[in-house]
């Protein structure tokens, strides 16, 4: 019999709807979230274990022939699994585009989790459906959409960069060249099909051409202003020379914020430059959207003229992995998705069906979590925390800057922060690069302190990204001094210089 299942062959226990299955879920979620409290609170940000010592730590076999007691898969799941997560609660925790996710999130979760609706159908989903366009229309209130606007949740900003380009593809397709992708496919001209996007634009971009098949060569990076945003001026003069060249550029992605630096693209003369050459505009706005909460909103000036916004919600609006959105300015543009099956969406029926918005059927009732954390928390509780984790990078780079054993890359734009850790002995180009490597990965081993690693004009370099608003300058410093111990072992254990 399977984990907790009675020998008279009951599943009772395993489902809700019993009284039986009722007291195994309470017990089932009292464990897991003790398991869960232990492991946010009493750990540091990773334990340092190497993939090998965590596979021999697990059973032997995944799936045995007959199932353990689920409290004692539970406590198995603490002990070697979950000791040795990466802890993205713990304020020294600082690597990647990986919030903490809020309490109201987990509440969401929970809620979601258990009733298991699914997006494709209204007669799968009741109130679910419903609950998605509320957040949808907040969304498009909230980025000064017009009335025209609609969206879809998603799975998160890469999923979210696909659809806005998938649709932009079949609009040109359909509109310039006459061709309906959806039933015929690409046309031969597809070859000649170009998107624009900044140099540091994030690699969904390529990505998604190569999905659309297109191919990522049919990205054309452009060149970047000292802040590291979209240079405008380049922009104009490549989507001149493509055009004389005979290819057809027929979407523009700008970035509100990019991954390493927080770089924010000039929004309005990108989507000025859009309208002008018959361009979809789509605004990768995963990482700062989320400025529209705050007193910062202004730098998002022109993202109300885009085609498509990407949102992420797991990002700078603390909610679980994954949550997203997609933003249409005009609901009109989901035709180029849109299908019709007599068993979820039949084209009589009256009911909000939202497959036809998305590309995926079955999907998870995930727009609960931002409603929930609207309704908890609203615009200015919302805007605090983003704001928090704002001032926070500020206060960072100030230490960074005063500090004569680091060096700060570059002034935040976001709740990023770029800098290098100077070696007692002067290293230059590659060296100092594989002193950068070897620090990171000591640091990660280390476990007392997590931050990643990138490239910055082609060197390696060190960066926060300070998602929880709980971190504060002081945590920031204690991550500093964690740097400064791991590398003075990098420096004890490197080998001695030649001359």
């Amino acid at each position: 019999m399977t984990a907790d299942g009675g020998d008279d062959g009951s599943f009772d226990r395993l489902f809700l709807g019993s009284d039986a299955g009722e007291a195994a879920y309470r017990d089932a979620v009292s464990r897991a979230r003790k398991a869960v409290v232990e492991a946010t609170r009493t750990r540091e940000p990773f334990s340092g274990a190497a993939p090998e010592a965590v596979e021999a730590a697990l059973p032997a076999e995944t799936l045995p022939e007959s199932g353990a007691r689920l409290a004692d898969v539970i406590d198995e799941v603490s002990a070697n699994v979950l000791a040795d997560t990466v802890n993205v609660s713990h304020p020294l925790t600082a690597a990647h585009l990986h919030c903490p996710p809020s309490v109201v999130g987990l509440a969401a979760e929970v809620l979601l989790s258990a009733t298991n609706q699914s997006l494709d159908s209204y007669d799968q989903s009741g109130a679910a459906t419903v609950v998605e366009g509320r957040v949808i229309d907040a969304l498009c209130g909230l980025f000064d959409f017009p009335g025209t606007a609609d969206g879809v949740v998603t799975s998160g900003g890469t999923e979210s960069n696909f659809q806005g380009l998938l649709l932009a593809r079949d609009r040109y397709c359909a509109e310039t060249l006459d061709r309906d992708v959806q039933t015929a496919g690409l046309p031969p001209a597809a070859e000649d099909l170009r998107v624009l996007c900044s140099a540091d634009a994030h690699f969904t971009t390529e990505q998604a051409a190569h999905y659309l098949g297109l191919g990522s060569d049919a990205v054309v990076p452009v060149e970047t202003a000292v802040d590291h945003s979209m240079d405008t001026a380049a922009l104009d003069g490549a989507l001149a020379d493509l055009e004389s060249s005979g290819r057809r550029p027929f979407a523009i992605v700008a970035t509100a914020g990019t991954t390493d630096v927080g770089a924010i693209d000039d929004l309005e003369a990108a989507a000025a430059l859009a309208r002008e050459h018959d361009c979809w505009f789509h605004v990768d706005a995963a990482f700062g959207g989320a400025l529209a909460l705050t007193d910062e909103r202004d730098r998002l000036d022109g993202v109300e003229r885009a085609d498509s916004i990407a949102v992420d919600f797991h990002k700078l609006l603390f909610q679980p992995i994954g949550c997203g959105a997609l933003l249409l300015g005009d609901r009109a543009e989901f035709e180029y998705v849109s299908r019709h099956d007599e068993y979820l969406n039949p084209g009589d029926s009256a009911l909000p069906n939202l497959v036809s918005k998305s590309t995926r059927t079955t999907r998870r009732f995930d727009a609960l979590k931002p409603y929930v954390a609207f309704r908890a928390l609203g615009r200015e509780g919302l805007g605090a925390l983003v704001e928090a984790t704002l001032d926070t990078a500020e206060r960072a780079a100030g230490l960074l800057a005063d500090a004569s054993d680091f060096e700060l890359l570059a002034q935040p734009s976001l709740n990023t922060v770029l800098f290098r850790y100077r070696p007692h002995e002067a290293l230059l180009g590659e060296e100092l690069d594989q002193f950068t490597v070897a620090l990171r990965e000591g640091l990660f081993r280390d476990g007392r302190a997590v931050v990643a690693r990138t490239r910055v004009d082609g060197r390696d370099s060190l960066k926060l990204t300070l998602m929880n608003p709980r971190t504060t300058p002081r945590d920031v410093a204690t991550i500093l001094d964690a740097i400064r111990d791991v590398a003075a072992d990098v420096e004890a254990d490197a080998p001695p210089r030649n001359g």
